[in-house]
């Protein structure tokens, strides 16, 4: 493992309920949304362009995992949509953010959260501490299911440093409180892809 290249700082969860939407609740509850945050410090921050940036990209497995892991246990619950976003302080350059949210990363997080087939809504941007991000999210198992459109705004107050990257993994329990704008359905398409 990178056991010198990933240096986490610090872990940021936050934790989002919604209980009801224009007055109405519906029958699936309240929307619960998650999103672990990994403070680490960016391996290539200040060296200016660095052509190969795959230790980062290897590195990014062990994130995964982890943010993860505490995401669905913050969920308490099954995940039903999934996002991933990251921050990069000034001192990097965007595509350092961005080896840290490949598919090594995807793959690993899919795995720690029980699976999805489904590609990983994602965002990126240069930021200055306390930046906030939209992090996107869409059905696991299938990115046409409308009902899941969502996103999860997340704000770290302390970072990004200069010099770090913050690394975001984010889960929801369901689709929105009210959809109905059409579009496949949630048993489409686990019929689709059975």
């Amino acid at each position: 493992m990178t056991e010198n290249l990933i240096q986490i700082r610090k872990v940021f969860s936050q934790i989002e309920e919604t209980r009801s939407s224009a007055g109405n609740t519906d029958a699936g509850g309240p929307v619960r949304k998650v999103a672990v945050c990994a403070v680490i410090k960016n391996p290539f921050a200040g060296q200016g362009y660095v052509e190969d940036l795959s230790a980062l990209v290897e590195a990014s497995t062990e994130i995964g995992t982890m943010l993860g892991e505490q995401a669905l246990q913050l969920l308490g619950a099954p995940v039903e949509s999934y996002g991933k976003a990251g921050l990069v302080g000034t001192s990097g350059e965007q595509e350092h953010v961005n080896a840290a949210l490949t598919s090594i990363f995807g793959n690993a997080f899919r795995e720690a959260i029980g699976g999805g087939a489904a590609w990983i809504t994602s965002v990126t941007k240069p930021a200055v501490a306390g930046t906030v991000i939209d992090v996107p999210t869409a059905y696991k198992d299938d990115v046409w299911v409308r009902s899941h459109y969502d996103s999860m705004e997340v704000r770290v107050p302390d970072a990004p440093h200069a010099d770090e990257l913050v690394v975001i993994a984010a889960v929801t329990n369901r689709g929105r409180i009210n959809a109905r704008v059409g579009g496949m359905s949630i048993a489409e398409a686990q019929e689709k892809h059975r």
